[in-house]
C-alpha cells in the first residue's frame, strides 16, 4: 500500500468536510518592514491588518482555509517559526503588526522566493488539495506582491476577489492603480469587505457556476 502524502503545511489535517472551494491567501503580512518606503506603508499596513482579522474570522467561520504566503527575506533554510521570530526582533519597524496577525498552528504557511505567490511554492499543489477554485488575495504590495500573486492565479483560472480595503501600498494611488488592472485583466474582484462579505461572494459565484459551495 503507498504511504499517504505528508502534509503540505503545519496543519494536522485537510478537513475535507469544512474546506471551501475558496481559499483566503495574506501575503507578505508577516513582515519586518525594514525596507526602503516601510515607514510610509506602516500605516495602511495596520489598516489592512483590522480587516484582514476580521476576513479571517469570517474565513474560519466559513471553513475557508487561511494560508499565508511569504517572502522568505533570504533565508533559504528558513520555516514559519524563523520567519515570524526574524520579524518580530526588537528593532523590526514591523515587529507590532506580525505580532496581530501571525499565523496560528492551523494556517497554512507557504514561503516564496519571489513576487509572485505561485512562483517555485507549493501554493500550485496546496490549492486543488484544498478544492480551491477562488482564492481571496490580501496583503501587501499590491502594486507588486499581490498584483503578480493575482496575475499567476487569473492565468490558471483562478476566480479572484482581492478587497480594496484589505491591501496596502506606499501609496493609495499605486494601490488603486494595481486594484483597477485586476478589475480590467483579469476579471477580479476589488469591493472592499465593508461592501461585500465571504458568503456573498462565495453564493455569487454559485449562482454563476452552477456549483454548491
Amino acid at each position: 500500500m503507498p504511504a499517504k502524502p505528508t502534509p503540505l503545511s503545519t496543519a494536522a489535517t485537510i478537513d475535507r468536510e469544512a474546506r471551501g472551494h475558496a481559499a483566503l491567501l495574506i501575503i507578505d503580512m508577516i513582515n519586518d518592514m525594514a525596507f526602503e518606503g516601510g515607514a510610509r506603508m506602516l500605516d495602511s499596513a495596520h489598516a489592512a491588518a483590522d480587516r484582514i482579522l476580521a476576513l479571517r474570522v469570517e474565513a474560519d467561520r466559513l471553513g475557508v482555509p487561511v494560508v499565508y504566503v511569504n517572502d522568505n527575506y533570504g533565508q533559504w533554510h528558513s520555516e514559519r517559526s524563523r520567519i515570524v521570530e526574524h520579524c518580530m526582533r526588537t528593532d523590526a519597524p514591523g515587529r507590532e503588526l506580525v505580532a496581530r496577525l501571525a499565523p496560528r498552528t492551523e494556517d497554512y504557511f507557504v514561503i516564496k522566493p519571489m513576487h509572485s505567490g505561485f512562483y517555485a511554492t507549493n501554493l500550485p499543489v496546496l490549492l486543488p488539495r484544498l478544492a480551491a477554485s477562488r482564492v481571496i488575495l490580501t496583503g501587501q504590495a499590491t502594486d507588486i506582491c499581490v498584483l503578480f500573486t493575482a496575475a499567476d492565479a487569473h492565468m490558471r483560472e483562478y476566480e479572484i476577489w482581492t478587497p480594496g480595503d484589505c491591501v496596502a501600498a506606499v501609496a493609495p494611488e499605486r494601490s488603486q492603480w494595481a486594484l483597477d488592472i485586476m478589475v480590467q485583466a483579469m476579471s477580479a474582484e476589488i469591493r472592499p469587505t465593508s461592501e461585500l462579505a465571504v458568503a456573498d461572494w462565495l453564493k455569487r459565484d454559485e449562482r454563476a457556476t452552477g456549483q454548491s459551495a
